[in-house]
């Protein structure tokens, strides 16, 4: 009879004839009882008070009445925990048991009460589990570490639980290796540090696990194996992997495909036979394109977000796979979107034609949205693929030819671009787009229209006719019309002064006199002044060359790019941002735990002293340290800055930075011909943005000024220098920077990129600088061991950081530190561990950080009253300390 007899309607007095029924003698009576009550409780009925008498049916040798009552005993014993003391003796006894089964079951059960007083019991048995002969006990155990590190961290690594699981790495059971990996990988989420250590010998283990274990135990050793750094592994080593990994890629479980499909993405970077690569990039096309026939459109679109990147990366892996993405009628928009823009990637010469007749397909649908990025997408492969632009060209002629008005206005926009990229190579079209001006709406459409106008104004008989038509509703048009109709008009003027001087006089005024656009009003000034004074000039600027655009599908930069890939079958793969943007990496709890840890000044972390009292124990104090560090110790600082005072007669001092390479800020093509590079440096106390301006266009530049947006490190420009680049040529320009309150940005997402409004004489740009935190640190960050005391214990928050440097010499650590600014406060002791405290400045902001060395390398604690400048300011620890 089916089970589904338990989850009938309750009846009166269900209560005490279940409590009859658990006391039965006979043991299949007291079973059926504990299912009536599993069902009650599955329903959502309270059987709480049935705790005593369920826990009574615990001592059974009957194994699925066992389950069952451990199963209750697992949902109600965070209600009750003082009973579910009572179960301990049962749980040690059947974690003894003959049966590798009820040996497995106590254990799992055990690990499942989240309960303190329960966990205290469950040391010893899990030991012996993690030993156990039988391979199914020794996997449920390697889960269950991970389960009580949840719960404890600290009992999990005081009772070595830690070391006993990653010797579970070489066990002879792949089964017990996939665990392993599983509970080391979860342990890691939960602390925030790096546990899983591979090497030589626990690799081969679980590369021999890959064919004989689980598909999820499957997934997380491919999780794992990712998460090596290729660049330590030889040609031979990663091409053996990628070998071994290879026949996953025929999995059924998408996961493991996509898995494969990572490992062998990084690894290829280090494989140097391209004949390897190519062999692999062919392996991995078939298994990509059986993930797209799969019938749940979800699925197919998580497929297109990883297939997207992949592509990004190696596009030759589904270079003859096209058809595969063409749209079906069914497809939800979400689909057809992102096969769209894989299709954009893969075009080339050789299947231009196919990809264009799907385009002008896509182009006939009801979604406007859609339609709109289809008919953009046959303009990206004109510009993409030069000798496909004619047949481009010919396929929007015949999408205007439809006279629906929003695939005419973004057919417009495309050519606009066309004609960016091919000048006077399609002029012959101008006629067939003037012949749609009544049907734009649109402001994006009717500025294209009105600077093709402009700028082929000599071959357009009517052009003043045609732009004079929209000056009559000049004031009710969106800014980007206004300010393209007044180029347009201008360069028409340039090009047929005898016949528009009334109109370009008009435009002018309206443009200075009757507006409260600054943007639009500076630009009809700059377009009086030039036309008044020197007439050649303002042609010179005004109809000189301007630069080609480019197509690019490439839609992230190579370094966010390869990180992404290491995060295939993700979250972060579908978002296409890294976990970090959107994850955190430490749990509350953990934080909490810690937290409680460094109370009463850290006392719990030091050795007691049986000639002084806990409560006099000072942790900033250096006689702490013992003989662990030379006895110069104290004196290290003075000696250093007497080095530094001395040093100018050997040379430069080391603790003076050296000039950043600079980089290209701003591109020529978006500044109107203006070129930024530069780079951010320190010197005399100060930060600079160090720049060089390059001036590619036909009229000087001059009347700079510079405004920030509110960023992670409150930045704010001073007085930009006063500089006057004239055509094709560079100037050295250095903006001192300084920190301001009201600059800072608390409610956004700490980054390093600052964006920048610079406006000139020819109009306003905009870019954007990343900056380096060390760059901004103050010399004047070291403070006194009682005022960082007083410091340190007034911030609650704190965050942890694993570097890992193994065997640091402390003196050494110091020195490259205070030549970034980070200055050493003191240092103590505690077992085989050693804290170091440094300080910083940046700007009126402090930064205090705790440094831990041990054998396996440091741990930063790092703590300021800014937490937006925390992540910068471990990643700046992290970069002195790696050099």
């Amino acid at each position: 009879m089916s089970d589904g007899k338990y989850f009938g309607n309750s009846k009166k007095g269900e209560i005490s004839e279940l409590q009859d029924e658990l006391h039965h003698q006979r043991e299949d009576k007291r079973k059926e009882a504990v299912k009536k009550v599993i069902a009650a409780m599955t329903v959502g009925k309270d059987v709480s008070m049935l705790f005593t008498d369920v826990l009574n049916c615990i001592q059974t040798n009957n194994l699925e009445l066992k389950k069952l009552v451990y199963l209750y005993v697992i949902n109600h014993a965070k209600l009750q925990p003082e009973k579910a003391i009572l179960a301990v003796n049962t749980f040690q006894k059947d974690a003894s048991d003959m049966n590798p089964l009820v040996r497995a079951l106590a254990i799992r059960t055990m690990g499942c009460i989240r309960v303190d007083r329960v966990t205290e019991y469950l040391c010893e048995p899990l030991r012996n589990c993690l030993k156990d002969k039988d391979p199914y006990v020794r996997k449920t155990a390697a889960l269950c570490v991970a389960k009580l590190f949840d719960v404890n961290a600290e009992l999990v690594e005081s009772q070595g639980f830690l070391e006993l699981l990653i010797q579970l790495l070489s066990d002879s059971n792949p089964t017990v290796v996939a665990n392993a990996v599983a509970a080391l990988t979860e342990i890691e989420d939960i602390s925030g540090r790096k546990i899983l250590q591979l090497n030589p010998s626990n690799l081969s283990k679980l590369l021999a696990a890959l064919n004989e274990c689980t598909e999820w135990g499957v997934v997380f050793i491919l999780n794992s194996l990712a998460q090596i750094d290729a660049s330590q592994l030889d040609s031979k080593e990663a091409e053996s992997i990628c070998e071994r990994v290879a026949p996953k890629l025929n999995h059924t479980n998408s996961a493991v495909v996509l898995g494969a499909v990572k490992v062998i993405m990084i690894y290829m970077d280090v494989v140097e036979s391209q004949e390897q690569v190519k062999a692999l990039c062919k392996k991995m096309g078939p298994p990509l394109v059986t993930l797209l026939t799969t019938k749940e459109p979800e699925i197919q679109y998580v497929a297109l977000r990883n297939i997207n990147l992949i592509v990004q990366k190696r596009p030759s892996i589904l270079a003859h796979e096209m058809r595969t993405f063409f749209i079906k009628y069914n497809d939800p928009i979400y689909v057809k979107m992102e096969k769209l823009e894989i299709m954009i990637m893969l075009a080339a010469e050789k299947n231009i034609e196919q990809v264009l007749n799907e385009f002008k397909e896509a182009a006939s649908e009801v979604d406007v949205e859609f339609v709109r990025k289809a008919v953009r997408a046959i303009g990206r492969c004109a510009i993409k693929i030069d000798k496909a632009a004619d047949r481009c060209v010919a396929v929007l002629l015949e999408l205007i030819q439809l006279r629906v008005h929003y695939v005419v206005q973004e057919s417009i926009i495309v050519i606009k671009d066309i004609f960016r990229k091919y000048p006077n190579q399609y002029e012959s079209i101008i006629g067939t787009l003037c012949q749609n001006l009544e049907t734009l709406d649109e402001p994006e459409a009717k500025a294209s229209m009105i600077w093709i106008i402009g700028e082929y104004a000599e071959r357009i008989e009517n052009a003043d006719e045609l732009l004079d038509s929209f000056l009559d509703n000049f004031h009710d048009e969106n800014s980007q019309v206004q300010l393209q109709l007044v180029t347009a008009i201008v360069k028409l003027f340039l090009k047929r002064p005898k016949d528009t001087q009334d109109m370009v006089q008009k435009v002018l005024n309206m443009a200075t006199q009757e507006t409260d656009n600054p943007d639009l009003r500076d630009r009809g000034y700059i377009y009086w002044r030039l036309l008044s004074n020197d007439p050649e000039a303002a042609k010179n600027v005004v109809l000189g060359e301007k630069p080609l655009i480019s197509e690019s599908t490439i839609n992230l930069d190579s370094s966010m790019l390869n990180q992404l890939c290491r995060e295939l079958s993700s979250l972060a793969s579908i978002y296409h941002k890294l976990p970090e943007s959107f994850v955190s990496k430490l749990k509350e709890v953990k934080k909490e735990k810690v937290k409680k840890e460094r109370e009463a000044d850290g006392e719990s972390l030091l050795p007691q002293d049986d000639r002084q009292p806990a409560a006099s124990v000072n942790i900033f104090d250096l006689d702490s340290i013992g003989e662990t560090l030379p006895p110069t110790q104290p004196v290290a600082p003075k000696s250093v800055n007497v080095m530094d005072e001395l040093d100018f007669l050997s040379g430069p001092s080391p603790s003076v930075p050296q000039s950043a390479p600079k980089e290209v800020w701003l591109q020529a093509d978006k500044g109107n011909g203006m070129q930024i590079s530069g780079s951010v440096n320190r010197r005399n106390g100060q930060a600079f943005f160090d720049m060089t301006i390059f001036n590619q266009g036909g009229a000087p530049l001059n009347s700079f000024a510079v405004q920030f947006n509110k960023n992670t490190y409150g930045l704010a420009p001073a007085q930009f220098p006063n500089v006057s680049v004239n055509p094709m040529q560079s100037v050295e320009a250095s903006l001192p920077i300084t920190s301001h309150p009201s600059m800072f940005n608390p409610g956004a997402t700490p980054s390093p990129v600052v964006q920048i409004a610079l406006k000139n004489n020819t109009g306003l740009y905009y870019f954007q600088v990343s900056v380096q935190l060390l760059s901004l640190l103050a010399e004047n960050g070291e403070m006194g061991r009682d005022e960082y005391l007083a410091l340190w214990k007034g911030i609650q928050d704190e965050h942890f950081r694993d570097i890992p440097l193994p065997n640091v010499d402390p003196n050494a650590l110091q020195a490259k530190l205070r030549a970034a600014n980070i200055f050493y406060i003191a240092s103590r002791s505690a077992g085989n561990q050693q804290f170091l405290y440094f300080s910083a400045k940046a700007g009126e902001t402090v930064l205090l950080s705790e440094l831990a060395l041990s054998p396996q390398g440091v741990r930063a604690c790092t703590k300021s009253k800014q937490p937006e400048l925390v992540a910068a300011f471990e990643h700046s620890l992290s970069l002195v300390l790696s050099r």
